[in-house]
């Protein structure tokens, strides 16, 4: 071989090994870039998955946002109320002008609404739907069946006070006769 043909063969031979060098290096720029775009995508990916769950929370918090807001008795009303009623007016015949009651009266809450029940001789006589209006209490019985005949009691408690409330309960019979009672609630010292 020649000194030419030698100088040609190390020419080719420096020639293929630094185009070999460069074509690996673009193959190492390739990959990496392969990769940051890779990442990418899964960062892309893990915004959208946030993205829609921000807009879950947010239509789910409108809907809660919608719903009627549970309403409670005030922290001073929730303690068991001895009552003392006297009739005052009555055109009923089992009502007496001058007729005298005692019973235990507890205000409640919960999901459904406020009540109040009424206890006598440790039994439930009469659970009220209840309202809480602007210093006012109204409270209302659905008609109910007693032993002989059907009655509506509302009461309108409209002085209420810290340690004693009052106010009227009126009573509708079957008959529309109609008795009213005057109504007052002192804290029960019984638990």
């Amino acid at each position: 071989m020649t000194i030419k043909g030698l100088l040609f063969l190390t020419f080719l031979f420096i020639l293929c090994s630094c185009s070999n060098k460069k074509e690996q290096e673009l193959t190492l720029r390739e990959n990496a870039l392969l990769e940051r775009e890779k990442q990418f995508e899964n960062k892309e990916a893990e915004y959208d998955k946030l993205l829609k769950m921000r807009d879950s929370l947010m239509s789910v918090s409108k809907v809660i946002d919608t719903l009627p807001k549970v309403k409670e008795w005030p922290e001073s009303l929730k303690i068991k109320w001895n009552s003392k009623m006297i009739c005052r007016e009555s055109n009923c015949s089992n009502y007496v002008i001058g007729d005298q009651r005692s019973e235990i009266w507890e205000f409640i809450s919960d999901s459904i609404g406020m009540y109040t029940n009424v206890i006598s001789n440790n039994q439930i006589k009469r659970v009220f739907n209840g309202h809480y209006l602007d210093s006012k209490i109204v409270l209302d019985s659905v008609k109910e069946t007693s032993v002989k005949n059907k009655i509506k009691v509302s009461v309108e408690l409209d002085d209420i006070k810290k340690n004693i409330i009052k106010g009227t309960q009126t009573i509708i019979g079957e008959d529309n006769c109609i008795a009213k009672f005057s109504v007052e609630l002192t804290p029960s010292t019984k638990k």
